[in-house]
C-alpha cells in the first residue's frame, strides 16, 4: 500500500496534468477559429472599410455556452491584435499591414 503523501501528490499532479492539457486544447480550438475567420475575410477580399463584411460576433443562441461558441472570443482577439477591424456600421476587414508583419 502506498503512503498517503504519494497518493496525494498522484492525484494533485494528475489534476494538474488534465487542467494542462484542456488548456493546451482550448487554445487549438480557438486558434482554428481565428485561422476560419481570416481565411472568410481574405476570400471575401475585405481589405479595407469599403469591401468590410458582415461576420458573426455574436451568439446566435443563448443556451449554446461553451466551447462551441468561439466566434465571439476569437474575433475580440484578433481586433485586439490588430488583424481584424470592425467598421462603425458593424462590419469587419483585414488589416494588411499587420498580416505582413507577422507572415
Amino acid at each position: 500500500m502506498m503512503p498517503l503523501i504519494v497518493e496525494v501528490l498522484l492525484i494533485f499532479f494528475g489534476c494538474a496534468l488534465f487542467f494542462l492539457v484542456a488548456a493546451y486544447f482550448s487554445g487549438l480550438g480557438l486558434k482554428r477559429v481565428c485561422m476560419r475567420i481570416l481565411r472568410e475575410l481574405k476570400d471575401a477580399r475585405a481589405f479595407n472599410e469599403k469591401s468590410a463584411v458582415y461576420v458573426q460576433d455574436e451568439r446566435r443562441n443563448f443556451f449554446l455556452v461553451g466551447t462551441k461558441n468561439l466566434r465571439p472570443r476569437a474575433i475580440k482577439i484578433l481586433m485586439e491584435e490588430g488583424f481584424v477591424i470592425k467598421t462603425p456600421n458593424g462590419k469587419y476587414y483585414l488589416n494588411r499591414e499587420k498580416l505582413k508583419e507577422v507572415l
